[in-house]
């Protein structure tokens, strides 16, 4: 599902305040994201990916294409739900991407484009094995309820369903929603949606991310 993967995952964020803003805010967004559904088609587990709660700590989950050991895609948000069945493994994603210009929208547009190549998340042993939850010590791998016992290595896993929302300067917001049709996908928001304040408590992004659930292509039927 990756047209193109980028350069060789790197740290980023030195010298780049938008994003590290971008990223303080996101980290404090709960584990199953704002306004996702409670829904049949998704009955898993949760987790917020990235950012972690330790900056600091490595380890944690990547995207990448089958066979590819050097490049990486490491979005600003990732959110990962993951099948409820240990025998059918698959997870779906949600990244959020900041982008300052449009350039930096587009090399990230074109990262996630429709492609006939398959895309793999890859969640290390340490991040399974620690807390998802400062509050909780239940580690990660016993709230998934897909693995089956603690786990040795990494866990591998295809992605059924992508979406990803892009923050956006409000210049560049304007012009995108005036004139841009979106791959399915896709979704959109001012920068401001991300870097406020309790931005995840904002009804409106929270209806946005709703309707990036995979229940959203359904008409409710009663």
């Amino acid at each position: 599902m990756l047209a193109y993967l980028g350069a060789p995952a790197r740290r980023r964020g030195t010298g780049k305040p938008l994003d590290e803003l971008v990223r303080r805010r996101l980290r404090l967004w709960p584990q199953r994201p704002p306004g996702a559904p409670r829904t049949s088609r998704q009955p898993g587990t949760w987790l917020r990916a990235r950012p972690g709660c330790d900056s600091s700590l490595p380890g944690k989950p990547f995207l990448k294409l089958p066979g590819s050991m050097t490049f990486r895609t490491i979005p600003d948000g990732l959110w990962l739900h993951f099948s409820p069945d240990p025998d059918d493994r698959w997870a779906d994603i949600l990244c959020i991407e900041a982008c300052s210009s449009f350039p930096n929208l587009q090399d990230k547009r074109a990262r996630f484009a429709p492609s006939t190549t398959s895309l793999l998340v890859v969640c290390p042993v340490r991040w399974l094995l620690d807390p998802a939850d400062r509050t909780d010590p239940t580690p990660r791998w016993q709230q998934l309820g897909l693995l089956r016992a603690e786990p040795t290595e990494p866990l591998v896993l295809p992605v059924r369903d992508i979406r990803v929302l892009y923050g956006l300067k409000a210049r560049h917001y304007e012009s995108v929603a005036r004139g841009q049709i979106p791959h399915p996908h896709e979704y959109f928001c001012p920068m401001e949606a991300l870097t406020a304040e309790g931005g995840h408590e904002d009804p409106a992004l929270a209806a946005l991310i709703g309707r990036a659930s995979a229940a959203a292509n359904f008409m409710v039927w009663s």
